[in-house]
């Protein structure tokens, strides 16, 4: 594929309806304001996207996915320190995420978790011992909150779940973007955690990470962009966006040899129950 293929947004999928986004970057998709916002749902309303979950990876992203969250009913946040910026989380941040995730329209404490691929390659990244800290502080806000827990796990199975097991696990946690293997997936699911799967799970070389979806029990099951990043086969290296979303649930329903519309159906009905999200205009239950 071209560098000028590469660059262009990918063609309108088929609709595919009710489809929920289940964390996506509005922001880095190049939002800003009201309208802007607005436009991308629209893009995404017309393929069958009914909700987004905006999530934030700093401060200033997670004022913004707040506000966003207001401005259209289709809009829903998350907030966090990402864990490679959890070196930031000092008291002032703390108290900013508490309020903010006191806001009823933030559904999620998140992303959070630990990252061990870019400490090192990466200047200003927070360490292994900063995101732990950072990651148990994490939990146990979403505790106090009574909201779920979204973590961004990158080459850190071990450390997530030595964490989880020393903090204790809140009521639903959420691993998104899942990029582990079968095994990380059934550990997963035994404790009744949620898989989020992403456009790598259409990528050709994605084998054990198509092994890992075929054993994720339905009801444990969400699909999300992660846009602007991780555009589904075949436009991948292409600017993401929420319309996307139909691609990666018609490749995992291949994966699982079901329907289409029926993964539609059972991930958004699983994102309503997972951030309690009440009904979505056009769900049909």
């Amino acid at each position: 594929m071209s560098s000028k293929k590469r660059r262009e947004k990918p063609p309108a999928p088929e609709p595919l309806a009710p489809l929920i986004d289940a964390h996506t970057h509005l922001d880095a998709c190049g939002a800003e304001t009201a309208e802007d916002v607005a436009a991308i749902l629209d893009r995404a309303g017309a393929v069958g996207v009914q909700a987004v979950v905006t999530i934030a990876d700093d401060l200033d992203a997670a004022r913004w996915a707040a506000a966003a969250a207001d401005w259209d009913p289709r809009v829903y946040a998350a907030v966090a320190l990402h864990p490679t910026r959890a070196n930031a989380l000092d008291d002032a941040a703390k108290a900013e995420l508490e309020r903010l995730a006191g806001h009823p329209r933030v559904v999620a404490v998140g992303e959070t978790g630990m990252d061990m691929y870019w400490p090192g390659n990466l200047d200003g990244c927070a360490d292994p011992a900063e995101q732990r800290e950072a990651f148990a502080w994490h939990i146990d806000l979403a505790k106090r909150t009574g909201k779920p827990l979204m973590i961004h796990n990158r080459d850190a199975d071990a450390e997530v779940l030595d964490v989880l097991a020393a903090e204790g696990a809140p009521e639903t946690v959420i691993f998104h973007c899942f990029s582990s293997d079968a095994e990380m997936a059934r550990t997963c699911a035994g404790n009744g955690w949620l898989v989020s799967l992403s456009g790598t799970v259409s990528f050709r070389n994605a084998h054990a990470l198509r092994e890992a979806a075929a054993v994720v029990p339905e009801e444990l099951l969400l699909v999300e962009t992660d846009a602007p990043f991780l555009t589904p086969h075949p436009f991948r290296g292409a600017p993401n966006e929420p319309y996307c979303l139909p691609y990666t649930v018609r490749a995992l329903a291949d994966i699982l040899d079901r329907n289409a519309t029926e993964v539609a159906e059972l991930t958004s009905a699983n994102a309503v129950r997972a951030y309690r999200l009440g009904t979505v205009s056009g769900w049909r239950a």
